[in-house]
């Protein structure tokens, strides 16, 4: 099921940006056959039923050896995609670069997601998201004014310019290769997509409708209506009010004063010191339930853990139950071709029989190759 249902995918084991964009073309419906090592590796950031490896089978091969380089060779041959995240080089070292890879399969999409990107002066420098999205410009911005920037997670980079851009970029290449009839190679950057994030900014700032500095703008908690508030409880709220008839609601939920042009900087001292008061006043949940109903733009701010019972989170099966954990459902929806629920993780190399096996190789020849630590 799926809008990718019959759409067979490769991934050369890695970390972040790679699973996660293999995570959603798997969400969507894509066979993905995940490659890994046939012993046990040590990655920090690899841990037992890890969400991005969820709806996918799990071999594990040694490539480094002849037959096992050959195992995975044949099984890029059946498909459509294969995706890789490692450092420039690094797959051609091991005989799957691109170059071997497409002229074995010439309608193959090849993924490729590293910090840097394939060529450029850093791009064979060591590096995580952090380093990747303070290059391209979406780190500085973000964070309280006087303070340093805040880390926004590894959302920016790994995931967002990162493995979803990929994923994207992935399914381009399938759409135009219904044309061409041929593959090619997709060079996803972290640093490429952080900075398509921040398009926006850039063209605010072409407009000089972002003036100031780190936390003294429009949509960086400058203004005091976008921003977040303690309340009664120690917990905050998010308030993005920023059109006038969206203030004018928060102003008669707040019972604020009568209210100046919101969008006069010199206003935002006090009205940001009015808002704390009035917002310090109540619980969260209790302004939650006042602002339902309104356009005061007023949310709670929500952890992980209650993200997932938030009546409309609920309402739209946003979570879902995946064997036995809770975790972010598939998006976008599709009106005919509706994914299924993920399937749960699979053990570590669990797969490796059943794949080999699709692939013709005996039950004989699949006991020797485990044998000989060729396969796990």
């Amino acid at each position: 099921m799926g809008p990718l249902s019959g759409l067979r995918v490769v991934e050369l084991a890695g970390l972040a940006p790679a699973p996660f964009a293999c995570t959603v073309l798997a969400d969507l419906g894509a066979e993905v056959v995940r490659v890994d090592r046939a012993a046990p590796g040590a990655d920090v950031l690899g841990f037992p039923d890890d969400p991005l490896t969820r709806g996918r089978r799990w071999i594990g091969v040694d490539v480094k050896s002849p037959e096992g380089l050959d195992l995975v060779l044949r099984l890029v041959d059946r498909a459509d995609v294969l995706v890789e995240g490692f450092r420039p080089g690094v797959a051609e070292r091991m005989g799957l670069g691109p170059e071997a890879l497409l002229a074995r399969n010439p309608r193959l999409v090849y993924g490729r997601i590293t910090g840097w990107g394939q060529d450029g002066p850093l791009a064979t420098a060591a590096g995580h998201d952090i380093n990747y999205i303070a290059v391209a410009g979406a780190l500085d911005p973000i964070g309280q004014a006087g303070h340093k920037p805040t880390v926004p997670l590894n959302l920016l980079g790994d995931f967002g310019g990162g493995g979803l851009l990929l994923a994207m970029g992935v399914l381009a290449a399938l759409v135009e290769r219904q044309v061409s009839g041929e593959g090619q190679v997709v060079d996803a950057s972290m640093v490429d997509g952080a900075a398509l994030l921040t398009t926006s900014l850039h063209g605010l700032r072409n407009l000089g409708l972002w003036p100031g500095g780190r936390g003294e703008n429009l949509l960086d908690g400058g203004a005091p209506f976008y921003d977040t508030y303690e309340t009664a409880d120690g917990k905050h709220v998010a308030i993005g009010a920023i059109e006038a008839r969206f203030f004018a609601a928060l102003a008669t939920l707040l019972d604020l004063r009568d209210p100046p042009n919101h969008l006069d900087p010199s206003t935002w001292p006090a009205l940001r010191a009015e808002i704390t008061a009035a917002v310090k006043t109540r619980t969260r949940d209790e302004w939650a339930a006042l602002a339902e109903g309104t356009d005061a733009c007023l949310t709670p701010v929500l952890t992980p853990g209650e993200a997932p019972h938030h009546p409309h989170n609920v309402a739209r099966g946003t979570f879902v139950e995946i064997g036995g954990k809770t975790q972010p459902a598939p998006a976008p929806r599709f009106s005919r071709t509706a994914p299924a629920t993920p399937a749960p993780p699979s053990a570590a190399r669990a797969d490796t029989t059943a794949v080999l096996a699709e692939l013709g190789v005996p039950e004989s020849e699949i006991t020797r190759l485990r044998d000989a630590a060729v396969i796990a």
